[in-house]
């Protein structure tokens, strides 16, 4: 796709820069990278993916410096032309998709079955390690394949343009779009009880804070009587069957995505294109950090059941679990206070 740098018309001496429409772009993505990384509340150590996400913000603070650097100098006083930035950060975004997704299905699998999954120190070093080779592929991609050279159009109508080619990334464009249909075509056969499985999950999640609330006010003393009665209750007013195992969770990770979804599938769609540097943020990020932790949790679920511990997501699979499998013989996970724990995580809703 081509972005345009600066265009005019023959005989009006109208000029317009760009410069400064990339700038509010930027701003508007590295606003919104922020406070998914706000809302999502995860140790940036913990995992890979979580210090990907730390390395992206840092990766847009830097690129939205530099445009508005090239912006308040203009591009004569500028080191670096607004297309180099712009393609060398679009290229440079486009190879991230793969080794991330890669080596988070490896971190997550070396966190659950390697010894040293529970050191911290470890932790912290195999993640600077990955997310520095994830970089450094992304960037040495970039110098191969960015072309930085400004390209003149000039049309009948006395429109000229000075373009620069930006890369897409297609394989998010695309994997996206399968995830959209996959889910679709999930749901179809079980399209009518959709609504009544959604409710009842909200239901579970209720009483599943309303028990965080109990365990963890060390001042009020818990009837246990209560809360089994409020779960025979809500065992009483089910009605209709439990979805299956696997589109319990796949309805889990489709309440919380569905919407980024189908707003990245629409303009894939309606012919929006959508540079790299924008399409790569935090949002497909957590998408995809949710995407691989379900996974886990539906593979470990088959010998654990809910009780597996997963690493941090937005999505509530423990839930879900117990939409499908029933409450009767599992009590809904619960959080027990630890002040060494700090406040729990607050989850984003798309």
């Amino acid at each position: 796709m081509l972005a345009i740098i600066e265009q005019w018309e023959d005989g009006s001496g109208c000029h317009t820069d760009n410069a400064d429409k990339y700038l509010l772009l930027m701003l508007f993505k590295l606003g919104l990278d922020i406070v998914v990384f706000y809302l999502s509340s995860r140790r940036f150590y913990t995992s890979f993916l979580s210090m990907c996400s730390l390395s992206i913000v840092l990766a847009d603070l830097v690129m939205t410096f530099c445009i508005a650097t090239v912006w308040f100098l203009g591009t004569g006083r500028s080191l670096v032309s607004l297309c180099f930035l712009l393609a060398t950060a679009s290229a440079t975004y486009a190879a991230l998709p793969i080794p991330i997704i890669c080596l988070g299905t490896l971190d997550y699998y070396l966190e659950n079955y390697w010894i040293c999954n529970q050191r911290t120190f470890c932790k912290v070093l195999r993640t600077i390690v990955f997310t520095l080779l994830v970089w450094m592929l992304a960037v040495f991609y970039s110098f191969g394949s960015a072309k930085t050279e400004l390209v003149e159009l000039d049309y009948e109508t006395g429109t000229n343009l000075l373009v620069c080619e930006v890369e897409e990334s297609t394989l998010v464009n695309y994997l996206t779009l399968g995830l959209l249909i996959t889910v679709l075509f999930a749901a179809t056969p079980f399209w009518s009880r959709i609504p009544q499985w959604v409710k009842e999950a909200d239901r579970l999640s209720e009483l599943r804070e309303e028990q965080e609330n109990q365990r963890s006010d060390l001042f009020t003393s818990t009837n246990c009587m209560e809360t089994k009665a409020c779960e025979q209750k809500y065992l009483n007013e089910t009605v209709g069957s439990r979805p299956p195992l696997w589109f319990s969770l796949t309805l889990g990770f489709a309440t919380f995505w569905v919407p980024y979804l189908v707003v990245t599938v629409g303009c894939l769609a309606f012919g929006f294109g959508v540079p790299a540097y924008i399409t790569i943020n935090l949002l497909w990020l957590e998408c995809t950090n949710s995407l691989l932790v379900g996974l886990l949790f539906w593979a470990k679920s088959k010998t654990l059941g809910p009780y597996s511990h997963l690493p941090e997501n937005m999505c509530l699979w423990h839930i879900y679990w117990h939409l499908s499998k029933g409450t009767q013989q599992h009590q809904l996970p619960a959080a027990v206070f630890n002040p060494s724990k700090g406040e729990k995580n607050t989850f984003l809703s798309v």
